[in-house]
């Protein structure tokens, strides 16, 4: 059984965007104070509220769509540990966009998305707040890099080792 086209193309859009997001962020954090900043800022920003949207889109397509069994020759703790792992993806999925909203909210910046429509800030400005949040929000991307890596791991694992087919569940076209 494989996984619905929209569960493939949420996954694989999801995939995409945090790829670029993670990228844009290395770069733009070592960038020295510019015009040229302030706009990749601009853009990680619209693109980590789309990105939040996305996922909560994905969530709620998981939740009502059951995804496909594991193949029966997964061993138990390899399911345990790819439900974890899933559930762990979710939460940062949710948790890393919003903890940079939570940073920028605090910072004073507000959030417009895509120059047009003005989020609330959630927090009130508190220059120290923000700067905490700033270091949650570099070690929940961080770690995400890192799960997400495990994730590829995995699934590359499945692929080319195991060759259960595991993989070509959420690959299009086949």
């Amino acid at each position: 059984m494989r996984y619905t086209r929209t569960a493939m193309s949420l996954h694989w859009l999801i995939a995409l965007m945090l790829f670029g997001m993670f990228g844009l962020g290395l770069y733009m954090t070592e960038l020295p104070l510019s015009p040229t900043k302030l706009k990749l800022y601009s853009y990680h920003k619209w693109a980590g509220v789309t990105l939040f949207l996305l996922v909560l889109l994905r969530l709620g397509w998981r939740i009502t769509h059951v995804p496909p069994a594991l193949p029966l020759s997964t061993p138990a703790w390899q399911a345990r540990a790819a439900a974890a792992g899933h559930h762990l993806l979710y939460v940062l999925m949710i948790a890393a966009p919003l903890s940079g909203w939570l940073m920028s909210s605090a910072k004073g910046f507000q959030t417009v998305w895509f120059g047009v429509l003005p989020l609330p800030d959630l927090l009130d400005k508190n220059e120290a707040l923000g700067d905490a949040l700033l270091l949650v929000h570099r070690f929940l991307n961080y770690f995400f890099m890192t799960v997400v890596i495990g994730h590829i791991l995995a699934a590359i694992k499945h692929h080319f080792i195991d060759r259960d087919g595991l993989l070509s569940r959420m690959l299009p076209g086949r």
